[in-house]
């Protein structure tokens, strides 16, 4: 085996790969990278067992294909290597015994690989239920709602987020029983068939991190148990979480008794500031005061050891009870950088009730919600 590539385009394809690998694996193996070789193409591949990535790099005036053939090699180190190494491009050669040696301009380097017939087959899934789908928009809605998935894996099902594909929508929605998002989105063209997926979050993060601030297609195509995304020369496999997923749309209040408006920033703002506080004690949390009668809204923080704040919000519109409600304020600032409104709208029904953020425009379907604080 034996080839030579431009060392920041293959740098750039390793980087990705890289993040399907975990030094922390049971499976030996799997903390390499899988390098191989035919006559037409170069593939990377890397998985954890919960993530699979594989990149196809053709053969061009970038990568010139000597003999083919395969190898695994350890990934941390083969990756400091290729970053470190001088020149534009490095020559690869495996040579007796899975030694492979890594040559640019002045530099040599010889690491000893493994045999790639060890390494796990990636899964194989059916073209069945293949759909497209708009790179911009997957991104959006994983950033829009992966943040409300749990981080305890007492229920396994909570950490990751729910997606309904339709004929015409994508919904997806995601909580951690203290939290929710919840986002619905029209699709021009969606599976022939509803599918109905449960995607870890942390591995959407990694997918939201690949598809990045372009806007390429991306191609989704679900099994039994793992979905496939494809971006180009790159397939991302995730599993699928099993489990039944809690039936969140009986949780969203249908009515409300106060209601008001923020401007994003300023309510982010306030937050800011009473959060300085509150971070500081064992409770983290803030009450908001809504006097519609007098049109008012006030926040206020304490923290026994540091002191107290106390701040009035401008606002856009107030109507309704009036009502005072405690909460982590660190529940309503994610809430609100997922927001895709200059405006947010809060409706709230009783002080131990959660309560819903909602954008300011009414072509957006989008729904938080979060849980007050008992504070007596």
């Amino acid at each position: 085996m034996k080839f030579t590539v431009n060392r920041n385009l293959f740098l750039e394809n390793l980087n990705n790969v890289m993040r399907a690998i975990s030094s922390r694996t049971t499976i030996p193996i799997l903390s390499g990278i899988k390098l191989d070789l035919s006559d037409d193409e170069l593939v990377l591949t890397g998985s954890n067992t919960d993530i699979s990535i594989e990149i196809k790099l053709p053969m061009s005036e970038d990568l010139t294909v000597e003999s083919t053939g395969s190898i695994v090699l350890p990934a941390r180190f083969f990756s400091e290597i290729v970053k470190k190494l001088p020149g534009k491009t490095f020559s690869f050669e495996v040579k007796e015994s899975f030694q492979t040696q890594i040559k640019s301009e002045n530099s040599e380097f010889t690491i000893n690989g493994l045999d790639a017939n060890n390494y796990p087959r990636l899964p194989e899934i059916g073209s069945a239920s293949t759909f497209e789908i708009s790179g911009k928009t997957l991104r959006e809605i994983i950033n829009e709602t992966g943040f409300a998935v749990a981080t305890q894996e007492s229920r396994p099902v909570l950490t990751g987020v729910r997606f309904i594909f339709a004929t015409d929508s994508i919904k997806a929605v995601a909580t951690d029983s203290h939290r929710l998002s919840q986002r619905a989105i029209e699709l021009k063209q969606g599976p022939k068939t509803k599918a109905d997926l449960i995607i870890p979050g942390k591995n959407l993060t990694e997918l939201a991190r690949i598809i990045g601030e372009t806007d390429p297609q991306v191609t989704v195509n679900s099994g039994e148990n793992q979905v496939l995304f494809t971006i180009g020369n790159i397939s991302f496999y995730s599993r699928l979480l099993e489990g039944t997923y809690p039936d969140t749309d009986r949780l969203l209040p249908t009515e409300s008794t106060t209601t008001v408006k923020f401007d994003l920033a300023d309510l982010s703002h306030a937050l800011d500031r009473a959060s300085l506080l509150t971070h500081a004690g064992r409770n983290n949390v803030v009450k908001l005061t809504l006097d519609a009668d007098n049109q008012q809204v006030k926040l206020q923080g304490n923290s026994p050891e540091i002191g107290n704040v106390e701040e009035e919000i401008a606002f856009k519109d107030l109507s309704g009870q009036n009502l005072e409600i405690s909460f982590n304020p660190d529940y309503l600032q994610a809430a609100l950088r997922a927001s895709v409104t200059e405006e947010i709208i809060m409706k709230f029904t009783q002080p131990l009730r959660p309560f819903t953020v909602l954008p300011g425009k009414d072509n957006v379907d989008f729904v938080q919600l979060i849980t007050p604080v008992r504070t007596f």
